[in-house]
């Protein structure tokens, strides 16, 4: 594995530093998009059984039933070991204890003019589901991640879908979080086939509001190609490929870098990790170091490949460098150096922030307490990662009384006729009027 050469930000063009700043080329069929319309029409006429035939196709597993038995479940909770179990509680206690902290479900009013009341309510997304990938390896963090403020939020139908693993099932994990986090229906289908069945509904998987999680590049391009159908089903946010930016000043150990960096290297051959140093002999020790510990990695196959997509950028001063991250604008970003606090406020975009050399990404990833579920691809720049919010929903109202009515109506009529909309008008003037037209 060769890793990508030590580049000086100041002598390269500003185009080579556009160039810099792109994501890696996802490789993808050019008929993906057919393929996933042909999925969708097959899952919306013949349900379950077309379910049943694509997770034999795409996961090489027979399934009977769509949905995980109270058996299953319970058999799948039983092999969780204890010490896992006493982790995955003390997560979600974490996890919840952040996402209660901002999560804010009072009503608020005002009065906007005298006689005229306004007031914003909450209310949780009634059906959501919550896809959780399982393809390179399992991960129960997502689970908790997209579990826990759902539950928070009180969303009252909540489904989890992933793909089944060998035996036929959810991974235990997985399904053990799940369980933690009050969710009992859980179901053995995974790709755009599991998007499919949410958006649409079957025998089994019921149809619901929203759609939340991260997944491949099936997963993602089917969630996006929901909006195109006459379904009122909506999603979390487009998330791709997993990405890391590391803001460093030399004086950082090379080592702990070096793991941050392959942290996310490690997730998929598409990631991206990305170092920026004041110091080229910082990001000289931090390829050694990425050399060395990549020849015991048990995923260095994985993470080898995705370090071809990885960027080390030699910066004057972590000016230019939180500079270059807010036109990046990472899913995650590391301020890898003691002043990091204080570069807090120049921070305009990224999905989720570690402050100083004792925060990896890690814990940001498992149980620090934030959520995990961010946005990518540059996204940070206009969505934010999941919280208790993204499972609520909030509605408008207004009580107005009749002097209330009278203090709004000249500039109601007036601009209703501006937008030459006169039943506007006179909903307004057949109130005030004393005998109506």
């Amino acid at each position: 594995m060769s890793l990508e050469k030590i580049i000086n930000w100041d002598e390269v063009s500003e185009e080579k530093k556009v160039d810099l700043l792109e994501r890696p080329i996802r490789v993808v069929r050019q008929d993906q998009n057919e393929i996933i319309e042909k999925i969708f029409a097959a899952v919306m006429s013949q349900g379950d059984k077309k379910l049943r035939e694509y997770t034999k196709a795409f996961d090489n597993v027979e399934i009977e039933s769509i949905e995980m038995t109270v058996q299953e479940i319970d058999e799948s909770i039983a092999q969780t070991p204890k010490e896992l179990k006493d982790s995955i509680r003390n997560a979600i206690e974490n996890i919840k204890s952040f996402h209660e902290s901002f999560s804010n479900t009072d009503d608020i009013a005002v009065e906007t003019v005298a006689g005229v009341k306004c007031s914003s309510i909450t209310r949780p997304i009634e059906k959501v589901g919550l896809y959780v990938p399982a393809g390179n390896n399992p991960l129960p963090s997502t689970a908790m991640m997209l579990g826990v403020p759902s539950m928070i939020a009180g969303c009252p139908d909540r489904v989890l879908v992933s793909p089944p693993n060998k035996n036929g099932v959810v991974d235990p994990t997985i399904v053990t979080v799940a369980h933690f986090c009050n969710i009992n229906r859980i179901f053995k289908i995974g790709g755009a086939q599991a998007i499919a069945a949410l958006a649409f509904g079957t025998e089994s998987v019921p149809q619901v509001n929203k759609i939340f999680g991260p997944g491949n590049s099936w997963v993602t391009q089917a969630k996006r190609l929901i909006s195109s159908y006459d379904a009122s089903v909506s999603i979390d946010m487009p998330a791709g490929p997993t990405e890391v930016l590391i803001i460093a000043d030399g004086n950082s150990d090379p080592l702990h870098i070096a793991f941050d960096l392959l942290s996310q290297a490690e997730h998929g051959v598409d990631s991206q990790v990305i170092l920026l140093s004041t110091s080229r002999r910082q990001l000289c020790k931090v390829q050694e170091q990425i050399k060395e510990s990549l020849k015991t990695l048990s995923t260095r196959e994985i993470a080898g490949q995705a370090m071809t997509n990885s960027k080390f950028i030699l910066v004057d001063n972590l000016e230019t460098a939180i500079n270059i991250s807010n036109e990046y604008a990472p899913e995650h970003l590391i301020l890898s150096f003691d002043a990091a606090t204080d570069c807090l406020s120049k921070i305009k975009s990224a999905g989720s922030v570690f402050l100083g050399m004792w925060s990896p990404e890690s814990a940001g990833d498992y149980c620090s307490g934030t959520n995990h579920v961010l946005p990518t691809g540059g996204f940070t720049k206009s969505l934010s990662g999941i919280t208790v919010a993204s499972f609520q929903k909030t509605i408008s109202v207004q009580e107005i009384t009749k002097k209330g009515l009278g203090n709004l109506s000249n500039d109601i009529v007036k601009l209703a006729r501006a937008e030459g909309l006169e039943a506007h008008a006179r909903a307004v003037e057949v109130r005030l009027s004393k005998n109506g037209y």
